[in-house]
């Protein structure tokens, strides 16, 4: 006959190891759970940080466009019509590059705003607001000096 202590020290050992069990299936569980949910916040913060980037990026695009200190001292915001200038510089029968000359950018640039392509700065806007106020004497006169 088996000693009655080993019996019980054996039984209650069983016992133990299916409640530890129980008890590591659900903390196992709730790891994985939580695990999850990490994973998933992180994802959401990679997305927020690139938009915050996207934003930042587009913010500091429109404060360099949109330049309040020289629109408050010329007092005017100037328009550009890709047309219009097209067609002033083909008034006066210049060159990209000798209306580019004028402007203070390269033909490239003036073939670029004129095609669409790009737009003119703040600083450029006032240029070419500034060439079209002259009169065909006084660009011969500007492009002979240059």
């Amino acid at each position: 006959m088996p000693n009655i202590a080993s019996i019980l020290k054996a039984e209650i050992s069983r016992v133990a190891r299916k409640e530890v069990r129980a008890e590591i299936e659900t903390l196992k569980k709730a790891s994985v759970a939580h695990r999850t949910s990490i994973a998933e916040l992180r994802r959401q913060v990679s997305a927020l940080e690139k938009e915050i980037r996207r934003v930042a990026k587009g913010a500091t695009r429109t404060t360099a466009t949109a330049d309040p200190v020289n629109e408050e001292t010329t007092g005017t915001k100037r328009r550009f019509s890709a047309s219009r200038l097209a067609t002033h510089r083909s008034k006066l029968g210049l060159s990209a590059a000798s209306y580019g000359q004028l402007v203070g950018v390269s033909g490239q640039t003036i073939y670029h705003w004129e095609q669409g392509k790009a737009r003119p700065r703040a600083t450029q806007l006032e240029n070419l607001a500034a060439v079209r106020g002259l009169g065909a004497r006084e660009i011969a006169q500007r492009l002979s000096e240059k």
